[in-house]
């Protein structure tokens, strides 16, 4: 499993004071009733079912192959998709000839000790009545290369936001520094670059990543 240590912020955009962590507590219900389908009725994101994990397995391969993401391969993979906290998670099926393809995959977790961005969000967003924005982490976003171009990233998070929202949540993510097509679609999509930060992952690996925060 990848590791993540020796945290060090280089940047926060934003003013507001250090408060202590407070993640959030207990488990959100994975059920969504809304799938979303593209204006040719060909994609569709629905919840994650622990069937899907192989087919989802076989999606990461590739965009780790194609994109080199994850950075480092995790020894456990489904463990990794699932995460030691999760929330709520997504999948984006292409009708191919009548017959369903996985091509897209998304996830929410509770925060956990390793993650920059729910501080940066925190800090950024401190205020009198010490209000908790109630941060998320999304992350496991992949998409099958070659059904790229088709909105399919663009859908599962907006979905991911959607969701959260309803549950009274704000999703923040990090992004290392070299997806430069991941740190593009969120920008694009109106996430907020809330700072950036060098971490050291796995044997020694010096990575540095850039935190956002959903639109609110």
């Amino acid at each position: 499993m990848m590791a993540r240590s020796r945290v060090r912020v280089l940047t926060i955009r934003g003013t507001g004071r250090r408060r202590t962590p407070r993640c959030l507590d207990g488990h959100v219900n994975d059920t969504v009733t809304r799938h979303d389908t593209d204006a040719d009725g060909l994609v569709r994101v629905r919840p994650r079912e622990d069937a899907d994990l192989a087919d989802c397995v076989r999606l990461l391969a590739e965009v780790h192959g194609r994109d080199g993401y994850p950075l480092i391969w995790p020894e456990r993979p489904v463990d990794w998709l699932v995460g030691s906290a999760p929330l709520a998670a997504w999948v984006a099926l292409l009708d191919d000839r009548g017959e369903d393809h996985i091509v897209g995959h998304v996830a929410l977790a509770r925060c956990g000790p390793g993650d920059v961005a729910p501080d940066l969000l925190r800090a950024r967003e401190a205020g009198p009545d010490e209000r908790d924005p109630r941060p998320v982490v999304l992350g496991r976003l992949a998409v099958d290369p070659a059904a790229r171009g088709r909105g399919v990233g663009a859908r599962l998070l907006t979905g991911a936001v959607e969701y959260a929202r309803a549950h009274g949540l704000r999703p923040v993510l990090d992004v290392v520094d070299s997806d430069r097509s991941a740190v593009a679609l969120y920008e694009r999509l109106g996430w907020t670059p809330l700072g950036s930060a060098e971490q050291v992952w796995g044997a020694g690996q010096a990575v540095t990543i850039h935190c956002y925060a959903a639109p609110a």
